[in-house]
């Protein structure tokens, strides 16, 4: 992958009023990678990429995209692709007609942009619902056919905001190997998602955001390492379990939380934690009837990373 950077940000911000939605943020985009733009809903993703693709004036800092400045909004919109999380296609008009419209608001010739709607057409798989209107289609095909629209002027990157929101899982795993495929033929991807899962799985490297700050930046593999966060112990007690919340007090534990009957415990050192949750119990008088050791999942990174920002 080349270490060409194309997307820069340097001490972004926004504001309005007295609310800081973007608090100076910095990152870079390498050419050809997925990257990921992680954080729970409000913490400033949307915001970021409609100053990136120029839908929205920055307060301060400067951001580029493929060497262009953010301000240069003509340049910009050349050279991007850009999927909001809410459709903007039109509900009366067919996929066919949909697609074709977007070539030609991009002053694509007739030939070129009709050989290009069946291309995507069929590369999204739509080729067989390219006269039901918009309006008809499920919203896994939505979701396509906005991306397949978003392509239409074959953009350097692609910007994608919140892509599978709403979608069951087989679509949402559907559009995912989309995304993949695109990323494989060439097309830089900006990824923003507040599904721990999605980015963790498709990003090469992932940025978090939390109240407007990045509070995080690496591959998924460094995210879990540099939280060190290791191991989860779930467990139980009889006669029954205590407040999860009381068990945050013991010095190995990062997170506590009850799930359907068992405690799930984020450690750092599970061999300590237990030592302290066993003179725990004793002194509460609990007994306990089961625990188990695994190694954490995604989502549990997140919520250690997302903890320490606060």
């Amino acid at each position: 992958m080349a270490s060409e950077c194309m997307i820069v940000v340097e001490d972004l911000v926004k504001k309005y009023g007295d609310f800081t939605a973007v608090d100076h943020i910095s990152f870079c985009v390498r050419r050809g990678e997925i990257f990921g733009f992680l954080g729970p809903n409000g913490a400033g993703k949307t915001t970021t990429v409609r100053m990136l693709c120029s839908l929205t004036r920055i307060t301060s800092g400067r951001a580029y995209i493929s060497g262009y400045s953010v301000e240069d909004h003509k340049a910009v919109k050349r050279v991007i692709g850009v999927v909001p999380d809410i459709s903007n296609l039109y509900a009366e008009l067919s996929c066919w007609d949909n697609v074709v419209f977007c070539g030609e608001m991009y002053g694509i010739p007739w030939r070129e942009r009709t050989r290009r709607a069946e291309e995507l057409l069929k590369f999204f798989g739509l080729w067989g619902k390219r006269g039901v209107k918009f309006k008809n289609l499920s919203k896994g095909l939505k979701r396509r056919l906005t991306i397949a629209a978003a392509l239409m002027h074959k953009p350097q990157i692609l910007f994608l905001d919140e892509p599978t929101v709403g979608l069951d899982v087989l679509s949402k795993r559907t559009i995912w190997r989309y995304i993949i495929e695109l990323n494989k033929g060439g097309t830089t991807i900006f990824l923003t998602t507040h599904n721990i899962y999605e980015a963790f799985r498709i990003c090469h490297r992932v940025a978090v955001i939390n109240h407007g700050k990045i509070v995080a930046e690496g591959t998924p593999e460094e995210l879990g390492r540099m939280f060190s966060v290791r191991e989860v112990l779930e467990i139980s007690f009889n006669p029954h379990n205590p407040p999860a919340r009381e068990l945050c007090s013991i010095k190995s534990v990062v997170d506590a939380r009850e799930e359907r009957g068992v405690i799930k415990l984020i450690v750092r050192d599970p061999l300590d934690a237990l030592e302290e949750i066993v003179r725990y119990a004793k002194a509460k008088g609990l007994d306990i009837s089961m625990i188990s050791l695994r190694g954490v999942d995604a989502e549990e990174v997140f919520l250690n990373i997302i903890g320490e920002s606060k």
